[in-house]
């Protein structure tokens, strides 16, 4: 993708090939065909192909056609349902119910893919069309497991390809001004950071029903969603939205808010990999003194605390809380008694050792505490704003494919969103590792678990990919797929 390749598409070669694509029927040509990378065709437009397209994969092709620089020119979804409304709206549009397939087939007319899909999808599809040289904007989490996260950042390298993760607020105008404040010294070196949400807003600390599979609805490809997961009968109310709080599937609240929320500090104090994690969760009782245990299942709530090495934007090591299930931190005393903290159900707190500022989702209303001290500053723009701030997220990347491998600055490129997306899954680590239970046999003959991931603090060895000192959570840092289903 060279902006300074000569266009061939006056040669009789170009020719015969656009003839005949136009002859099998393909409306909607893709740049690289008109006269190879980096050449715009006549439409100045990218042909993207939507993996996922109901639902957030929807709202994603429509914001990159709405750039007035893309073209959607396939669309792909195991839910034909689903999909219906972009279908309707995007009828030039080929349709494929296998990603697989459709990659193989159209690899030659797709400038660029999209994918939105769940989250146990994203690594696998991602790779797939990374390999074939494609750009790709994924929804976030970035990936499921930690391994799949370093793989996709390893490979965006290794193929050259422009990337993007879907946490818009990463091109928003707020987490560039608390950048701008926290470099002018207005609230000192960060120590503190308290990071809460009000997911999960589906079911989670529940178990897997039992016996109530029912037939699969028409137009949905069960085996397909299920993807790289372990096979199961289907069930009612998984699909389309509360797989979220299933662990086959989903990363839980974490993994729906964390890269939404963490972006903040982990942009504004340049974090890195934490070097351990500890949490506590929140419990579900069936019975008197009886703790339910729901493995397959996120728990309702929980509170992570992680700490990051220092940094050369802070004078020593960052603690980080994450807190989910509507458990929020004490209300700073700077903060008024009916001044909104946060954003209400979100929000991300500094504690600076002369100040402190916050924000809500996507960075958005950046303040310094007091608040009447954010009207009374006035510091100079030093990053580069987004034309259209969030939802200018999707023009960026889709004028980053165009303009080739390192030709534009995105605000999420995997080399920044895959250490961050490692970062909120390393404290799903600690959440998961918190059900971990081995039976013990007492001398009388009596059963009873042993609880060997509560109450520790996990050490990570961010080279190495590993909890060091508690092994039995290494299980979840890379899970074995399904048979037929591979990363790369």
């Amino acid at each position: 993708m060279k902006k300074d390749e000569t266009p061939k598409s006056n040669s009789r070669r170009s020719f015969l090939k656009t003839t005949a694509l136009a002859t099998a029927g393909i409306s909607i040509i893709p740049r690289h065909v008109m006269g190879g990378p980096g050449f715009l065709a006549p439409s100045d437009k990218l042909v993207i192909a939507g993996i996922g397209v109901g639902g957030k994969g929807e709202s994603d092709i429509n914001s990159f056609y709405q750039s007035g620089k893309a073209d959607i020119g396939f669309l792909c979804d195991v839910d034909k349902k689903r999909a219906a409304r972009s279908i309707a709206r995007f009828p030039k549009a080929k349709f494929y119910t296998d990603y697989r397939e459709m990659l193989e087939k159209e690899a030659k007319n797709i400038d660029a893919v999209s994918i939105s899909t769940p989250d146990h999808g994203h690594a696998v599809q991602a790779m797939a069309a990374m390999e074939l040289g494609k750009p790709v904007y994924v929804q976030k989490p970035l990936t499921h497991d930690i391994y799949e996260a370093r793989q996709l950042t390893e490979a965006a390298k290794k193929y050259e390809v422009v990337t993007q993760m879907g946490n818009q607020g990463a091109s928003g105008d707020g987490v560039r001004k608390m950048r701008e404040w926290y470099d002018a010294d207005l609230i000192g070196k960060v120590h503190t950071v308290y990071v809460w949400t009000d997911r999960p807003v589906w079911p989670q600390g529940i178990p897997w029903p039992k016996g109530k599979t029912t037939s699969v609805p028409e137009g949905l490809d069960w085996d397909l969603w299920l993807n790289i997961a372990p096979y199961k009968n289907y069930i009612e109310g998984l699909v389309p939205f509360n797989w979220r709080g299933w662990w086959d599937y989903g990363t839980g609240a974490l993994g729906d808010m964390g890269c939404h929320l963490i972006e903040a500090p982990y942009r504004v104090l340049g974090l890195g990999h934490p070097k351990d994690v500890q949490c506590s969760v929140g419990s579900v009782y069936v019975d008197e003194f009886q703790r339910g245990y729901f493995p397959e299942s996120c728990p309702p709530s929980s509170h992570a605390v992680m700490t990051f090495p220092k940094t050369e934007k802070t004078s020593e090591d960052v603690t980080l809380h994450w807190m989910d299930g509507g458990i929020k931190p004490k209300r700073p005393e700077e903060l008024g008694p009916n001044e909104t903290f946060g954003d209400g159900g979100n929000g991300v707190l500094f504690i600076g050792d002369k100040g402190k500022m916050m924000c809500g989702t996507y960075g958005r209303n950046p303040r310094l505490l007091p608040t009447s001290k954010t009207d009374e500053v006035n510091v100079a723009e030093k990053y580069d704003r987004v034309p259209g701030g969030e939802e200018g997220h999707y023009a960026q990347w889709v004028e980053g494919a165009i303009a080739g491998y390192g030709k534009k600055e995105l605000s999420s490129p995997f080399e920044i969103a895959g250490p961050l997306t490692e970062t909120l899954l390393i404290a799903n680590l600690a959440i998961r590792g918190y059900d971990v239970r081995n039976e013990k046999i007492r001398d009388n003959g009596d059963k009873y678990f042993e609880y060997p991931g509560r109450d520790i603090k996990m050490l990570w060895d961010s080279e190495e990919m590993r909890v060091t000192n508690f092994d039995e959570a290494n299980q979840f840092v890379r899970r074995d797929y399904r048979d037929g289903w591979k990363l790369s």
